[in-house]
């Protein structure tokens, strides 16, 4: 097992943030926002791990994990471009806005289980690669745990909206 570089122990550092601020988020909010200091920390710890992330090479050249950090940064523009001020999908902003944060939450999982599994206890890794099925498994009923999750959100907002319809007022 090779031992973290700089720029690894840096981007792991700031991955730590973005996770740590999205569970923040999800557990206090119930969801992931730009509309506060925790959601801006989330995106901007996202937006540079992604960025620290395109310098590691770690299981030789560009790999899948460069391919989720420019899905994420992709995935970070749509939630960003579905805020209160652009509402690029009109009606559906607040739905896309909330479920592409919580998806890139759920991408953070998913390097986040594969190199620690296979770097860790460091002498006797849980895992010797990204493809062992007890990862596979993992990163799938995270998956599930997602599309429960963003499931509960859209009907938050449906909930909200409906209410402030029914009350005759305006809701974003």
């Amino acid at each position: 097992m090779a031992a973290l570089s700089t720029l690894g122990i840096i981007h792991t550092a700031i991955s730590l943030v973005a996770v740590a601020t999205g569970i923040i988020s999800l557990i206090r909010y119930r969801e992931i926002s730009w509309r506060n200091m925790i959601g801006k920390t989330y995106v901007v710890a996202t937006i540079f791990t992604c960025v620290t992330g395109f310098g590691i090479f770690h299981h030789g050249g560009f790999n899948k994990a460069h391919v989720l950090g420019i899905i994420t940064l992709f995935v970070l523009a749509i939630a960003l471009a579905s805020g209160e001020k652009t509402r690029v999908f009109g009606r559906f902003s607040p739905y896309v806005e909330t479920v592409c944060y919580s998806m890139t939450f759920f991408f953070h999982i998913i390097p986040g289980v594969t190199e620690t599994a296979t770097r860790l206890p460091v002498n006797a890794p849980l895992s010797s690669s990204p493809d062992d099925p007890h990862i596979q498994m993992i990163i799938g009923i995270s998956f599930l745990v997602f599309l429960v999750g963003a499931t509960l959100q859209v009907l938050k907002i449906r909930g909200r909206r409906a209410k402030a319809a029914k009350e005759g007022r305006a809701v974003a």
